[in-house]
């Protein structure tokens, strides 16, 4: 009896259930929306190529290998410069890849992403690029950004890949909870000798502060979503392999190496990670700040962070930090010292380079961290800065009015040697 009683009561929740569910009211509304416009996986998958050099318009990462400088068109591809005299930079190829953010480079074979897919590409002839292989989904949430005043609508993933977005007006049934179609996106920002063939030297180039890929001889460490650390066995670079994925409760946004330790920049700090087994890499400590956006660089017993207010850093503050990491399981901050809006920073000796935004350039002597803003020894402003590669005495940089490079061989006499300019769209 009370089994049968029980069995009727259940009958009953289920068909109230039932009935809630039938009952529930729904009503079509119209708005207008970010829609997606969709490329086929096989058209996306094939448009890689190689063509003339074109105008740079939106310059955003930058890397320098063997006397190239590689330099992002946000979005398109990647510029190739013969940078074997630096006061005269010669633009000679473009790499057109669509979706590209960020790249390295290990021997001959430049990786690069392209929106959803990660790229190996050999260049030992820099004229006649090949891509080897093409590891699908590494970046599965990267799409464009759209109009920031209108929601994004649905997005069906089996259409392509996302390559744009047009504000048009939709319909949709939406029911008296308020649960429509919409949703939010992932985003491409979580926003860088002279012979065409055979001059390639072994290991890997140089890459800006703002990297989200960072090299360590066998292995490709990216930032697949801001919370996702993914590790690429490229031991075989037409044959990559996925091997680790980590995920930490921060937003990550850049990656610094330095020996067998790993230093991600996140909106919330700086992550530490040991490389001891470069295939897994293991957190070992993390260093905490207010919310900022937040590249770092290391030398020697300290590092270098740069905190800056943004678009996607609010309720941060403009800061340059230098942290002691000589304890790398327990870095302190030793002094903090106020910016108007830094970016990318980069250091060679003693000096450091600090990238302040619309403040432009500005040169420090850092060997007292106590008294780096009184050791100022250069500023170049009045104009937007977003990212440096010191090397050998010659200063490489990125920002909105072009490539600039200074030679800093006498600290005390530091020039600007060259400037390729951009082309408005």
């Amino acid at each position: 009896m009370k089994n049968l009683i029980k069995s009727a009561t259940l009958l009953v929740v289920m068909m109230a259930a039932f009935t809630a569910c039938t009952d529930r009211t729904q009503e079509l509304i119209t708005y207008e929306a970010n829609v997606p416009v969709y490329m086929p996986f096989d058209e996306f998958r094939a448009s890689f190529e190689k063509s003339a050099p074109i105008e740079i318009s939106h310059p955003g990462k930058m890397y320098f290998k063997d006397g190239y400088l590689f330099i992002n068109e946000y979005g398109k591809g990647i510029h190739v410069i013969d940078n074997s005299d630096p006061s005269n930079p010669e633009k000679v190829a473009f790499y057109e890849i669509m979706g590209n953010v960020d790249m390295a480079i290990s021997g001959n074979v430049l990786f690069a992403d392209s929106y959803v897919d990660l790229l190996s590409i050999d260049i030992t002839d820099i004229d006649n690029p090949v891509e080897i292989d093409r590891l699908e989904n590494v970046f599965p949430e990267i799409v464009p950004e759209g109009d920031l005043w209108y929601p994004y609508a649905m997005v069906d993933k089996s259409k392509g890949v996302i390559v744009d977005w047009e504000v048009k007006k939709i319909t949709e049934k939406m029911d008296e909870y308020g649960n429509g179609g919409m949703i939010y996106r992932g985003g491409m920002d979580f926003m860088m000798n002279a012979e065409a063939a055979g001059n390639w030297t072994g290991g890997a180039g140089t890459g800006g502060s703002m990297a989200r890929f960072m090299l360590n001889e066998d292995y490709l460490y990216v930032i697949a979503v801001p919370i996702r650390l993914k590790t690429v066995d490229i031991t075989t670079a037409s044959d990559m392999t996925v091997i680790d994925s980590v995920d930490v409760p921060r937003n990550m946004e850049t990656l610094f190496r330095l020996e067998n330790k790993l230093f991600v920049g996140t909106t919330t700090g700086m992550l530490i990670f040991d490389l001891v087994k470069p295939q897994k890499p293991v957190q070992i400590s993390s260093y905490d700040h207010l919310t900022a956006c937040d590249p770092v660089v290391v030398d020697g017993q300290y590092a270098y962070v740069t905190l800056r207010t943004g678009n996607m850093c609010n309720n941060g503050q403009n800061l340059l930090e230098v942290i002691d990491i000589s304890s790398i399981t327990n870095p302190y901050l030793v002094k903090s010292y106020p910016m108007f809006n830094p970016h990318g920073l980069g250091t060679d000796g003693d000096l450091l380079f600090v990238c302040d935004g619309a403040a432009g350039l500005k040169i420090y002597d850092k060997s007292n961290p106590l008294a780096i803003i009184t050791s100022q020894i250069a500023h170049y402003p009045d104009f937007d800065t977003y990212d440096v590669i010191p090397m050998n005495g010659v200063l490489m940089l990125v920002g909105e009015g072009g490539i600039y490079q200074y030679d800093y061989s006498d600290p005390e006499n530091i020039i600007q040697i060259s400037h390729i300019a951009i082309t408005e769209e």
